[in-house]
């Protein structure tokens, strides 16, 4: 495909990690060690997603595949906390769905302007100031950083467009576009397509306005992906209302209901509920019109199954008033322009712990970390019981309890998961 016009693409995105918490001893006459007073890690970045109206393609996207935010920094003496990652903001055009790469599940629907987070930055890890206790003055040890999310997404543009224009190429759609808005579409006389989707907005009367998309030629086979109509036909998915132009000069040979029948035919393969959309019938370059029979004969295939038909010329603006004053009347009566809700479910992550916990004897404390144990923590909710009682049977089946028994511990003696301290029980 030659044109600058993509409009899907798989990204990878990580979030920064949380900087490490300082061990650090503040001097003080007195004071055991001067006393802690080591300070927090920064956060790590986010990345942020948030809709960019000067965007019309994921084109920036099939260059670069993968985003990652800065990592927090750690802190440091003197209670300093570390500097907080800034986040990445990854700008979209509207109208972009964001799937999980896997599962193909809606993560959000990039339609309005609130900015999303995609992927939110490790938490920072504590100081060693926050471990101290009266019976542990001296507390050398500190937490690491969390690691910050990470994701696998593919971006698919879906114009927010009121009316799509349907029909075969070169029936006069980008022609009847620059007619009715300001948009500037390239028009050629080819059989191919326009390469792109064009937008404009049509301007009916005071307050009264309609997005209208030029969606791109539709071959026969597009559903089954042949040519480039696959790719397209997802940016009427949204649309409300379909203008369906069909040449009925009868300059190529071309017979009009064919085209119609053909057309539809596309739709519903594609999607049976876009076929049911609304539609109105555009018979286009009546003023080179050869026989009049082929326009009637339209006219009474297309008002036999429900849709009115407007008879225009696009080249010499010929109806495309009265199409233009249907086309708002019919909007003003359906619902607005789909918005998709998301239905990702995040799921708890595949954990390797075939390496073995880091155990640590300081201070009568049981100090556990690695970085599985980071993962696993970044993903416990222990406000929620379900949640605690998954955390709990991972550390089971990792043989954690079972090493700190060979060690030694007894009950009553504090352990310090990464950071989150517990009284041992067996």
């Amino acid at each position: 495909m030659a044109s600058g016009f993509v409009d899907k693409a798989r990204i990878t995105v990580q979030a920064g990690k949380g900087g490490n918490g300082a061990v650090s001893f503040h001097r003080e006459k007195y004071v055991a060690a001067g006393g802690p007073d080591g300070g927090d890690g920064g956060r790590g970045g986010s990345i942020i997603l948030q809709v960019d109206d000067n965007m019309s393609t994921l084109m920036d996207f099939r260059y670069k595949r993968k985003y990652t935010a800065p990592n927090g920094m750690d802190g440091q003496g003197k209670r300093k906390f570390g500097k907080n990652g800034e986040d990445l903001v990854i700008r979209v055009p509207r109208g972009t769905l964001v799937r999980d790469a896997e599962t193909g599940e809606i993560i959000q629907d990039m339609s309005g302007s609130e900015p999303f987070v995609l992927c939110r930055g490790g938490r920072g890890g504590w100081g060693n100031s926050h471990f101290a206790t009266p019976t542990r003055q001296v507390p050398r040890f500190a937490k690491a950083g969390l690691p910050g999310e990470s994701h696998e997404v593919i971006l698919e543009l879906k114009l927010l467009a009121d009316v799509g224009l349907v029909g075969f190429p070169n029936v006069g759609k980008s022609t009847l576009l620059s007619v009715v808005t300001k948009a500037r579409p390239k028009i050629a006389n080819y059989h191919f397509t326009t390469l792109f989707p064009n937008l404009g907005v049509v301007w009916v009367d005071e307050g009264v306005s309609f997005v209208m998309a030029d969606i791109p030629g539709i071959i026969e086979g597009a559903s089954e992906g042949a040519g480039l109509g696959h790719d397209f036909l997802r940016h009427v998915d949204r649309c409300r209302l379909l203008i369906h132009v069909v040449d009925v000069s009868g300059s190529e040979g071309r017979d009009p209901v064919a085209d119609f029948d053909a057309i539809n035919e596309e739709l519903r393969q594609y999607s049976p509920e876009l076929a049911d959309r609304p539609q109105i019938v555009a018979a286009n370059k009546t003023d080179v019109m050869e026989d009049p029979a082929l326009l009637e004969a339209l006219r009474a295939h297309v008002e036999a199954l429900g849709y009115p038909l407007v008879q225009i010329s696009a080249a010499t603006h010929q109806g495309t008033r009265e199409l233009v004053g249907l086309t708002a009347e019919r909007l003003s009566t359906l619902p607005p322009v789909a918005v998709y809700e998301p239905e990702y479910v995040p799921k708890p992550p595949a954990l390797d712990a075939s390496a073995p916990p880091e155990i640590q004897h300081e201070d009568g404390v049981w100090l556990v970390g690695g970085p599985w144990i980071q993962r696993l923590i970044a993903n416990v909710n222990f406000s929620d019981y379900e949640s605690r009682m998954w955390f709990d049977r991972m550390l089971r089946e990792a043989g954690l309890f079972q090493r700190l028994e060979e060690m030694g511990i007894a009950d009553g003696d504090t352990v310090s998961i990464d950071g989150f301290e517990f009284d041992y029980q067996r």
